[in-house]
């Protein structure tokens, strides 16, 4: 095996890349910005290619070939981007133009199980037969990983976990149904239900956190607000660590996996929100009586879980 590949983690405002070892440890980086343009934004992801090569003194034949993690609906059978709304492209034949212009091997996936194989290689989840994460941001996003493959579906269309229904008649979402666990438990969800309950108490202390601006809302708020000791805050929280373990239970009652991991920017809160969540868990009796017991851990790889991943689809 060649004991290099490179990682692409396309993103709405930027492209990143990444020369990672056999270790899963990223060597080189380069970003480019995105230009919302197929034809242009593979052209800058060839050049973020060759310049990774030639920064590391290396060619094309010394890499296993380029992997890379995209955003919205991919099919990783045919290579084929097929809509990806924030950059402006559909069906765009990535795997195609790519490899053949860069000539070397390239495969995709979508970015969340990117970041799922990147856990259960080099990350929270190594050394299980079976993990499965949700990537909380904007969305939520999900991923399956057994024995080192990810779980796609069909045509890679699999495994949309955070379009579960978690609220029957809900919130609609903007996949077009209701009560979709990302209505709930995203990051953007969370900063909904902090403004709803600021709006309700004036008094409560995410006012101060926010300089009296509910424009400066972020993921981060309540957590904050709850470590000063605000009711209000503690609320929030609590009802959020509800939706999100509900949300894990039904996960783990379908794939019964070794590991769950909890990805994104609320898992930098680590054991504040993992062990409510693993204590509601439990009260629950998630893992039923006389069966194993799943962990629940927070990701350990943060933002290069999306590299490390992509560069791990061509091993």
């Amino acid at each position: 095996m060649k004991k290099y590949s490179i990682g692409i983690d396309i993103g709405g405002m930027s492209i990143k890349g990444g020369l990672v070892n056999e270790k899963g440890e990223i060597l080189s980086t380069e970003k480019v910005v995105t230009c919302r343009n197929a034809d242009k934004d593979l052209n800058n992801i060839i050049s973020l290619v060759n310049s990774l090569l030639d920064k590391n003194g290396l060619s094309v034949s010394d890499i296993a070939g380029v992997g890379i993690g995209c955003p919205g609906a991919t099919d990783s059978e045919s290579g084929v981007v097929e809509y990806l709304p924030n950059l402006n492209w559909e069906k765009v034949r990535i795997v195609d133009i790519l490899s053949e212009r860069l000539k070397t091997k390239v495969k995709i996936t979508n970015d969340a199980n990117a970041a799922g194989l990147a856990e259960y290689t080099f990350g929270a989840a190594k050394g299980c037969d079976l993990c499965v994460m949700f990537t909380i941001g904007t969305g939520v996003g999900g991923a399956v990983i057994e024995k080192g493959k990810i779980f796609e579906g069909s045509r890679g269309k699999g495994a949309e976990l955070g379009h579960v229904t978690l609220v029957l008649d809900g919130i609609p979402c903007a996949c077009g149904r209701k009560g979709c666990i990302e209505k709930y438990v995203s990051a953007t969800a969370l900063i909904e239900q902090t403004k709803a309950a600021a709006i309700k108490d004036k008094n409560s202390l995410i006012w101060k956190l926010v300089d009296n601006d509910l424009i400066n809302v972020n993921g981060k708020t309540v957590f904050d607000a709850v470590q000063m000791g605000d009711s209000t805050a503690k609320k929030v929280f609590d009802n959020y660590v509800k939706y999100l373990s509900e949300s894990i239970m039904s996960m783990l009652n379908v794939f019964r996996p070794q590991v769950f991991v909890i990805g994104g920017g609320v898992s930098a809160q680590g054991d504040f929100l993992i062990l409510p969540v693993i204590k509601y868990c439990e009260k629950y009796f998630y893992g039923y009586k006389g069966t194993p017991t799943p962990k629940i851990v927070p990701a350990k790889l943060g933002n290069d879980a999306g590299i490390i991943g992509a560069a791990v689809l061509v091993w």
